[in-house]
Parts: C-alpha cells; sequence; structure tokens
C-alpha cells in the first residue's frame, strides 16, 4: 500500500465482481432470490430464525422501531455516544430520544444510566454493539425485563462478535445491521433486521414492502425499504469471508496493543467472555499524553497515517437534539468526543503499516 494508510477500507475482489455481474446478467436486479438467500445465511450464521434485509442499517432501525409499535408519546433510551441514526431512527417514529451515557472503559451504553431515564413513557432501549464489541447485555437485559422495554440491538459495528459464545445479533427483540461500504462486511449499502419472533418478522416485511400483504393491496402504511439482489450477491460472498476478515482485524488489534509505549494513549478494552471485531481500533488519549487528539491526528497524517473522530460531537449535543434534556446529561460522552481517535486495523492493513502506525505513534508520545 502506498501513500497514505486509510483508516477503513472495503475488502472486495474478483468473487464480489463476479457475484455482481452473474446477477447482472440475469435481469433480475431487484429484491428476489439472491435476497432470500442472503437472509438465510445471515440467519443461520447469527443462529437466529429470521433475518430481514433491508436497502441499509437506519431503514433497518426504522422498520424494527415501527414493528415494535414505537410512535408518538413514546420514549426510546439510546446511548448519547453512537452514530446519530441510532437516534434519528426514533425521531422518524414520531417518538422521542432519550440519551443516556456510556461508561468510560468499553464505550458502551451505561445500564445505569439508562436506569435512571425510565419513565412511564419508555417503550424500548437501544443498546450499541460500538465498535466492535458487545453492550453489557446482561445488565440491559435485566433492566428491560424489569420495565418491560423492549430490546433492540444497534449491531451496525458488530458482525460476527459474540457474547459468551452466541453472537451478537440473537439476544434482544430485534437486532438491526449495517453493511455500509466502511463496516465489517459490505453491500455497499444495505441493512438487516434479525428476531426470533415471527410476528415481529412479519410486520417488518410489511413495512419495508410499501405495506403490501400482497401485490396491490397495501394494509398498512410502508415504506420502500428492500435490499437489491445485485447488494445480496455481494453479500452472501462477503459473508462467507468475514470470519477470516474479522480475524485479520483482530490480529492487527493485538500487534498494536503489544508495540504501543505511550503514556497517556489508552488501547481498547475488551468486554469480559467477548470477542471484538474491531469495526474500529479507538485508542483514548488521556490528558497526561504529551500531545493532544487533535495534535496527534495532524501528525499521524503527516507520517502517511489516516485516522478518525468516532464521534467528535456527543448525539444530545448534536443541532438537532441540543437542550432536549438540559445541559450536558451525558459526561462521559462528551469526554469521550475529544478524547479518541480511531487507527487503522482493517483487513487490508499490511505489516508494514503497522509498523509505520506503531513507529508513529510511540514516537509522537
Amino acid at each position: 500500500m502506498t501513500g497514505m494508510i486509510p483508516v477503513s477500507r472495503p475488502s472486495l475482489g474478483k468473487e464480489e465482481a463476479d457475484a455482481v455481474a452473474r446477477v447482472m446478467q440475469s435481469g433480475m436486479i431487484a429484491q428476489g432470490q439472491e435476497v432470500a438467500e442472503f437472509e438465510k445465511s445471515f440467519a443461520s450464521y447469527l443462529g437466529v430464525k429470521y433475518a430481514i434485509a433491508t436497502s441499509n442499517g437506519t431503514t433497518a432501525l426504522h422498520a424494527a422501531l415501527l414493528a415494535a409499535g414505537i410512535g408518538p408519546g413514546d420514549e426510546v433510551i439510546v446511548p448519547s455516544f453512537t452514530f446519530i441514526a441510532t437516534a434519528t431512527s426514533v425521531s422518524m417514529c414520531g417518538a422521542r430520544p432519550v440519551f443516556a451515557d456510556v461508561d468510560d472503559r468499553y464505550f458502551t451504553l451505561d445500564p445505569a444510566s439508562a436506569g435512571r431515564l425510565v419513565t412511564p413513557r419508555t417503550r424500548a432501549v437501544i443498546g450499541v454493539h460500538l465498535f466492535g464489541q458487545p453492550f453489557d447485555i446482561p445488565a440491559l437485559s435485566n433492566l428491560c425485563r424489569e420495565h418491560n422495554l423492549i430490546l433492540i440491538e444497534d449491531a451496525a459495528q458488530a458482525h460476527g462478535s459474540t457474547f459468551q459464545g452466541k453472537r451478537l445479533g440473537s439476544f434482544g427483540e430485534m437486532a438491526c445491521f449495517s453493511f455500509y461500504a466502511t463496516k465489517n462486511m459490505t453491500t455497499g449499502e444495505g441493512g438487516m433486521v434479525t428476531t426470533g419472533d415471527p410476528e415481529l418478522a412479519a410486520r417488518i416485511r410489511l413495512l419495508i414492502n410499501h405495506g403490501q400483504k400482497e401485490k396491490y393491496l397495501h394494509t398498512v402504511l410502508g415504506y420502500n425499504y428492500r435490499m437489491t439482489d445485485m447488494a445480496a450477491a455481494m453479500g452472501l460472498v462477503q459473508l462467507r469471508k468475514l470470519d477470516g476478515m474479522n480475524a485479520k482485524r483482530a490480529e492487527n488489534a493485538r500487534y498494536l496493543d503489544r508495540v504501543f509505549r505511550c503514556p497517556g494513549i489508552v488501547a481498547p478494552a475488551v468486554r469480559p467472555d467477548s470477542t471484538h471485531v474491531y469495526h474500529q481500533y479507538v485508542v483514548k488519549v488521556e490528558r497526561g499524553a504529551r500531545v493532544s487528539r487533535d495534535g496527534l491526528m495532524e501528525t499521524l497524517a503527516a507520517r502517511g497515517v489516516g485516522t478518525a473522530i468516532h464521534y467528535p460531537r456527543p448525539v444530545h449535543d448534536q443541532p438537532l437534539y441540543r437542550g432536549l434534556q438540559g445541559k450536558d446529561p451525558c459526561p462521559v460522552s462528551t469526554r469521550l468526543a475529544s478524547s479518541v481517535l480511531s487507527l487503522p486495523v482493517h483487513p487490508l492493513v499490511s505489516e508494514t503499516d503497522l509498523g509505520t502506525i506503531a513507529r508513529a505513534v510511540n514516537e509522537v508520545l
């Protein structure tokens, strides 16, 4: 690899190109047999009964919330340290996202913070498996059982990750995945909702296909959230490669864990009994470091190492939602937004690249 080492890069090859070309040549390019096969294979991979393919991860979240009956007057607890779609999907239902803080070690939804926010209007909790590892599944599952809430997994960044040997995407009433270009597996754009509930599965299928119970018979307000056969064909190839690509991410992450010798920089923590699939390798640059997070980012760029900030502003502080819950309701999320930095560990990062990254960080710090 020459030039800048990118922080994210899709791992695509001839197999994906051939699969898409085969669908194009067939003339059946909309939702069809490839989508059905992708859904079946993805469900089998996760060990769930149902998987419903959608056009992207946001539409997956929206359809899941609608299928759960979320609407105006309802509240849904979400973490503030996440991509904004976790919250906007709630707003798209006419409901109110309520922002809970995250824990400082794993960056995932803090069950204690979420518990303090439950009201009679609360209907669901969306836990985000952030950067490739689980949120606190036992604690949030218990919270939802105690208050009769729906638990939805936002697994957009956690394809293939596990907790206690079980794949993420199989713990909540529903789970939502994204297959955007930079995810651990991609269809370019695409999403998936998984569930073990046949009624929820049927409702989601209705919602993503114009509310059609049968052709030209529209029984509910629905949407065009369908996946194409071309995307599904790519997804089938990527799914077969997923475990290998995740293993490479983990290998690259372990290398960086071993070689960093930097006061003030904290490598990603891995939750016990879990596998981390490193959608992003996110370090935390603390105040005791010799350089600021932004300074480190600039210096690494000058040395050919691409980085990114996930995420530079917590969702509760976005202009769309600012002031909804008062002044800075999520201090950990706010602090993380100014201290985290993502480094490259995707499958196309070479040994030479890893050495470059390690030297650049160690020399600066």
